[in-house]
């Protein structure tokens, strides 16, 4: 009876995720989301998720859900409730406006009709920050933010057209998401001195980081070179994930101009995709994929000589890219072009298995990947530095356990609802 207590610690508990992010989303937090309202369902709570359409990180809603205004779907032992919001296929600050507050609206006109013991939010968005502490001060149970980027920062730091203005109203919706929380997850510590100035007591505030939730790469390197293209005298620099205004990836197009013998590869999608092919016209070595499945991602990644993580010089504290952790499993050297003080630099250099170069220069992302293609020995000892990392501290075990007891202590103390 204890063992079956020991893994079952929320039977009869009803949770409440309110994520915008959710799969089938396979990119930035939808799966982080998923696997943590799974993780909850399968240890006995009754799990709900308030999420939004499927629509990242194309921003264009998934097929499959267009046209549909509310919908309930099981999705591996959760109930998943969606609400239809608008999704921007350009960014500027009215237009990520009338995202969130579509998100807000639909989900306090309609929320779940079930009463949480807790309600968790992933913030972003702030619309889900709010719906979140609005619903748990409406049934007075714990309520928990979990920050995984901070918007108001975003807005300030990545360039989005009319971002001062932005900020200021994305700060004060994180202000109040955050304020009356029973407890504050973090991702990265580097997010702990701006929650607190927003009136966070640091007592309240628990590191949470994130876990690699994709699979080691299994296929045959050569094999998946020659099905992509790539030739193995060409050395390979693969970019994966969101083409936003934050990622700054003007820096590799950039790089493809400099050095024709060096492929460039930026695979994914994102509100800046069309710009950035703009940008790269007439170039042959650089390439345009699509967001890989699941099942060849990390081979992907693996078969590249370089893994590039960029940003723009101006992002310091409101993001640190999940990609990362796919990057480290992958076991391929990283390149990071970021800000030196800011927390994604710091990741790395805790990771060893990446060389830091300064953001938005591409002759110091060149010199650093011909560093790594003329000396192979270090770039193998780089890369086997990854997933020995993720071993040591982004195991997914490790990580939803720290999730776990975050909701116990909430649910111990804060029995009589969110902070006011």
């Amino acid at each position: 009876m204890a063992d079956e207590e020991h893994h079952r610690p929320f039977e009869r508990r009803r949770l409440l995720v309110v994520s915008t992010n959710y799969a089938p989303e396979l990119t930035g937090i939808g799966p982080y989301a998923a696997q943590l309202a799974e993780h909850w369902a399968a240890s006995g709570a009754d799990t709900h998720v308030l999420a939004g359409m499927p629509h990242y990180p194309a921003w264009r809603t998934d097929a499959a859900y267009r046209g549909v205004w509310r919908t309930e779907e099981r999705r591996a032992g959760v109930t998943v409730h969606r609400r239809r919001h608008y999704v921007p296929p350009r960014q500027s600050a009215l237009r990520r406006a009338a995202f969130e507050g579509s998100v807000l609206a639909h989900g306090l006109l309609a929320p779940p009709g079930v009463r949480p013991d807790a309600v968790v939010a992933q913030m972003p968005s702030l619309a889900g920050g709010v719906i979140g502490a609005r619903l748990a001060r409406r049934h007075r149970v714990p309520y928990i933010p979990v920050v995984q980027d901070l918007m108001g920062a975003a807005a300030a730091q990545s360039g989005i057209r009319g971002g001062d203005r932005a900020a200021a109203l994305a700060a004060r919706a994180e202000r109040f998401a955050l304020r009356s929380a029973t407890l504050v997850g973090v991702i990265h510590e580097s997010f702990v001195p701006r929650v607190t100035a927003y009136g966070v007591d640091p007592s309240r505030i628990r590191t949470v980081p994130n876990w690699s939730h994709v699979s080691t790469p299994s296929a045959d390197r050569a094999a998946t070179r020659a099905r992509l293209g790539w030739r193995e005298d060409t050395p390979v620099v693969l970019h994966s994930g969101n083409m936003g205004l934050k990622q700054g990836l003007e820096v590799l197009v950039d790089a493809a101009r400099l050095a024709p013998e060096i492929r460039i590869v930026l695979m994914g999608d994102g509100n800046q995709r069309d710009a950035l092919r703009a940008r790269a016209a007439g170039l042959p070595n650089l390439d345009f994929l699509p967001p890989a499945d699941a099942a060849e991602f990390t081979d992907i990644l693996a078969a590249a000589d370089v893994l590039a993580v960029t940003q723009r010089a101006s992002v310091l504290d409101m993001s640190v890219p999940s990609k990362l952790t796919s990057y480290f499993v992958s076991g391929r050297p990283v390149v990071a072009s970021v800000a030196e003080e800011g927390g994604t630099a710091e990741e790395v250099r805790r990771s060893g298995a990446a060389l830091l170069v300064a953001p938005e220069d591409p002759a110091a992302v060149l010199g650093a990947v011909r560093k790594l293609v003329e000396s192979p020995a270090e770039a193998d000892a780089l890369g086997a530095n990854g997933p020995r990392y993720v071993a040591r501290h982004l195991g997914r075990e490790a990580a939803l356990a720290r999730f776990d007891a975050l909701l116990t202590e909430a649910l111990r103390d804060g029995r009589e609802g969110p902070r006011r």
